[in-house]
């Protein structure tokens, strides 16, 4: 039985996990789903560590977010492969955020933000995503590539700032000025990191290669370390630290998340942050930006994994899964999550069945948290760094950016430059929302122009015998909305002599809204007003319900409202004298 979508207390995710688990689960796909979990876990854990110091936070906070976050939308989204945790899309939104506000404001963002996606979801709003024009998408993804691999510079070189400073324009000054004390310990081991990276998969070995090359990455600071005098890199544990039975320790702590209110984590001043309504209104606009974030990326990743595997999503359930995996992941000190495509597509690949895949993969990566905490304190920050270049090169989608460029129309390039150098320069939200507005307003225009009236001088090919002498034909073709009202109906302002009678033919005319009416009723006005005989043809489907609701009506020898121009100009021969055949037609009601 299919659940009702038209009921009023309908809830998208209610019957997720059972659309996913649908068609039968057996031991053979549980098999399934376990290797593939495994497979993609073994790619997460670096990631996911990576994409936190990234965001700007201890490593170990990425991996509660792919272990919460990960498991609960798995169980409650909309999408049967999606993987979702830490992303390389949110580090523009989350560094400045934790450089700002700390640890505290960073997961009490991410917590309104999982309030919001669920409002989304509830409110139906998961198809609203897809009027997010294609130039505005790759522009804003292709510019948060760009301050992605900025922010990972200073660990690949080895570079020393006190500061990452929030705008790029100064990062890279910062970073060019910092550029002569590089570390060249750090700079051999990213270097070599990085070819690895970019090496392995050629050699098709089914290893994944971000396993591969933190392990070698480790493997090599640490013998370096051993063989060459003075030769040290700067590592996880070197770098991050953690409070265990009020002793510091180095590296990652090895136990399960606590639970913890995310306003009583640490500020940008290391106490408590606190809570208070000044704070939840000085992040409401940094939780509106991951919320919208958030909501695309998971979104996109779940049309991705459909094309993939050729099922489909439900993009409400997906939202409002979200939106509890961003809601709960917080109170137990997890970062903002969404639908991650590389981890989808690998998981996809691997062979996964169903959402039980990504779930073992929350619960690998909980598992390698517990067992191998001190080993990952050994890898290179470099190697993190590289791996994330590497991610930002592959979410760049320079090939789409070029190819747009090569065959887009001006406008398009226009929107996609606007929002690439908007989100570089400033921020995504940003160069979403002046991306959006300007296509809109492009797409209007070009509306416009596709909109017009013309008068028709010679004979009409839906007519059969010409126009008799004084009645002018003026036809509109398009939609007549507020972008090209006036200008589809400016022709009727210069009509010449005083004509008998005027047919408006709006046959061609599929869309009308208020200010093509208002246009349309004050033209008919004044023709009426100076006597002539106003006839509108073509009224048929929406354009013919707002006139009835707007209440123009039939107005025998005044104004006569007709399906068709051939049963508009047989009225208008009546009312003239010309014909005595009209007259079946006078009453028929306009529908």
């Amino acid at each position: 039985m299919k659940p009702d979508r038209e009921h009023p207390l309908y809830l998208p995710f209610a019957t997720a996990l059972r659309d996913k688990l649908r068609g039968g689960y057996n031991l053979s796909k549980l098999r399934a789903d376990l290797l593939a979990g495994v497979t993609v876990g073994i790619v997460a854990v670096p990631l996911a560590m990576a994409l936190a110091i990234g965001s700007g936070v201890p490593p170990q906070y990425g991996l509660y977010t792919a272990v919460v976050a990960g498991l609960l939308i798995a169980l409650t989204g909309g999408s049967r492969f999606s993987v979702s945790g830490p992303t390389a899309a949110f580090i523009v939104i989350l560094h400045p955020i934790a450089e700002k506000y700390g640890l505290g404001g960073l997961v009490t963002a991410g917590c309104m933000a999982g309030i919001m996606l669920i409002g989304m979801g509830v409110a139906r709003m998961g198809k609203l995503i897809q009027f997010i024009p294609y130039p505005v998408t790759t522009g804003f993804t292709t510019g948060i590539a760009v301050v992605i691999a900025s922010l990972q510079f200073k660990d690949f070189f080895g570079l020393q700032l006190a500061t990452q400073p929030e705008h790029f324009l100064e990062r890279l000054w910062l970073l060019g000025q910092a550029l002569p004390g590089l570390h060249p310990p750090d700079l051999l081991i990213g270097a070599l990191t990085l070819a690895l990276l970019l090496a392995w998969p050629r050699l098709k070995t089914g290893f994944p290669a971000p396993l591969v090359g933190m392990v070698a990455a480790t493997t090599l600071a640490w013998s370096l370390g051993r063989l060459v005098d003075g030769f040290q890199v700067a590592t996880i544990a070197s770098r991050f630290s953690y409070v265990q039975g009020g002793e510091t320790l180095s590296g990652i702590p090895p136990f399960l998340p606590q639970f913890v209110w995310p306003w009583q984590l640490p500020g940008p001043d290391g106490r408590p942050l606190g809570l208070s309504l000044g704070l939840v209104k000085e992040l409401l606009g940094p939780a509106m930006a991951i919320a919208l974030l958030g909501a695309i990326e998971s979104l996109l990743c779940a049309v991705v994994a459909d094309g993939m595997t050729g099922t489909k999503h439900d993009p409400d359930a997906e939202l409002i899964g979200q939106g509890i995996g961003n809601l709960v992941a917080p109170f137990f000190g997890g970062i903002a999550a969404t639908g991650a495509l590389a981890r989808t597509a690998a998981n996809i690949r691997a062979g996964a069945r169903g959402p039980l895949a990504a779930v073992f993969h929350a619960l690998f990566i909980l598992l390698v948290l517990l067992a191998l905490a001190p080993l990952l304190g050994y890898l290179p920050m470099a190697a993190l760094a590289a791996l994330l270049l590497l991610v930002a090169w592959n979410m760049s989608e320079l090939k789409h950016f070029r190819h747009i460029l090569k065959i887009a129309p001006g406008s398009d390039i226009l929107v996609l430059l606007v929002c690439f150098g908007l989100t570089v320069i400033f921020d995504m939200v940003i160069a979403i929302s002046v991306g959006v507005v300007l296509a809109a307003l492009l797409f209007i225009n070009r509306m416009a122009e596709l909109t017009g009236g013309k008068h028709v001088e010679a004979e009409h090919p839906h007519l059969e015998s010409p126009l008799p002498e004084g009645v002018r034909l003026y036809e509109i073709s398009g939609s007549l909305f507020f972008g090209a009202a006036e200008k589809a109906m400016s022709a009727l302002h210069d009509i010449g002599a005083r004509p008998r009678a005027v047919i408006i033919d709006i046959e061609g005319v599929s869309v009308m809204d208020v200010s093509g009416l208002v246009e349309l009723d004050a033209s008919i006005d004044r023709l009426l007003s100076d006597g002539v005989l106003v006839a509108v043809a073509g009224v048929h489907g929406q354009p013919a319900l707002l006139m009835r609701r707007a209440g123009l009506r039939n107005v025998p020898g005044k104004l006569l409202l007709s399906a068709s121009l051939a049963q508009a100009l047989m009225r208008v021969r009546y009312y003239l004298g010309e014909s005595s055949t009209g007259q079946r037609v006078l009453t028929e009601q306009i529908t």
